[in-house]
Order: structure tokens, then C-alpha cells, then sequence
């Protein structure tokens, strides 16, 4: 009985989140932009910078996830975590981006065991060189909070900003050879 109700909240949850998504209106970077640079901290403490990144590996690939509530955002990172050998293996380094505290990158590291840099995005300021950071409306951040998502907990602000799903794939030259940017969650 208590699976059919996590599979029911599952389920309601997806039509609300593809109902948040049809409203965006970010598209993202596209392939052959030159990849915005940064730097931040890891969940581990590890500085990344990105140029700095760019000079040690063959490519950075650079993903956007929403938190750990985020059943698809898990299921992405967790088969990320699968092909982290073979990525590493042909020179590629990982950088996950999200709004979610400390705290929660921590579950969504229980959650998918992820064991490449997840970073806690404080301001949007990556989000938003990459074009990929939203704000959902009242109505929905009402809506999640009746699923037990309580956005303003899971990212410790008021703001209920969420990044689209989105990955790219940086080459050493800093240009964006790979998008993968799609509004529809569920192809994530």
C-alpha cells in the first residue's frame, strides 16, 4: 500500500513538473557558443574553475539538476555515475550544478551515489551564464509543497528558482560541442 502511494505522488508530481515546464521560456546555450567560465566549490570543499579544468582534461561535462527530490534529476546522475569510469577514461571531468543546500546535495549523493563534483550554484550565477535558470510560479511551488517538496527548505532561500535539465559537453578550447536542453523533463 505505502509504494502505490509513492508511485501515485510520483506520478502527480511528473504531470506537475511537465506542466512547469511548457511555461519556460530559457533556451539554454547552444553547441559552438564558448561555455561561459566559472568558479565555485564543490560539496567537498575542491575548488573548480573551469578554464582551469578546461587546461587538465580532454572536456568538461557540465549538467543542471533541480535536487534531490527530483526523481529524474536522480535517475540522470546515478547513470552519469555508471559511465563516470569510461568519461574519465577519455579525459572528461564532471561538474553537477544545483540550487539545493549542502545538506541536500548530500542526499542526492546517498540517493544516486555520485562520487564526481556536485556544486551548490549560490545565486543562479552558473544557471544563469547558461541560460538555463527559471523561477516557478506560486501556484506550483503550492502544488510541490502539497507533495511534500518544500523548495524553499530543499534550497534555503524564497526565491524557487530551478534550473532547466540541461548537459553540456565543453571542449579544451572552451567551446560547447554537446547540448542536451529539453523542457520536457521526462527525456532527461
Amino acid at each position: 500500500e505505502p509504494k502505490n502511494q509513492n508511485m501515485k505522488k510520483t506520478i502527480i508530481v511528473a504531470l506537475t513538473l511537465f506542466s512547469t515546464f511548457s511555461a519556460m521560456s530559457q533556451s539554454g546555450l547552444k553547441k559552438g557558443d564558448v561555455a561561459p567560465t566559472f568558479t565555485a566549490k564543490d560539496i567537498s570543499g575542491k575548488p573548480i574553475d573551469l578554464a582551469k579544468l578546461l587546461k587538465k582534461n580532454k572536456a568538461v561535462v557540465l549538467f543542471f539538476y533541480r535536487g534531490q527530490w527530483c526523481p529524474y534529476c536522480n535517475k540522470y546522475i546515478h547513470q552519469l555515475q555508471d559511465s563516470l569510469q569510461m568519461l574519465t577514461t577519455k579525459g572528461a571531468y564532471i561538474v553537477g550544478v544545483t540550487p539545493e543546500t549542502d545538506e541536500n546535495i548530500n542526499k542526492t549523493i546517498e540517493k544516486t551515489h555520485a562520487s564526481f563534483s556536485l556544486v551548490h550554484d549560490n545565486n543562479y550565477a552558473i544557471m544563469k551564464a547558461y541560460d538555463v535558470n527559471y523561477a516557478m510560479d506560486t501556484a506550483t511551488v503550492t502544488k510541490y509543497k502539497g507533495f511534500g517538496i518544500d523548495l524553499e527548505k530543499n534550497n534555503g532561500n524564497t526565491d524557487h528558482i530551478l534550473p532547466v535539465p540541461a548537459t553540456y559537453v565543453i571542449d579544451q578550447s572552451g567551446k560547447i560541442i554537446f547540448v542536451q536542453f529539453d523542457k520536457n523533463y521526462k527525456r532527461t
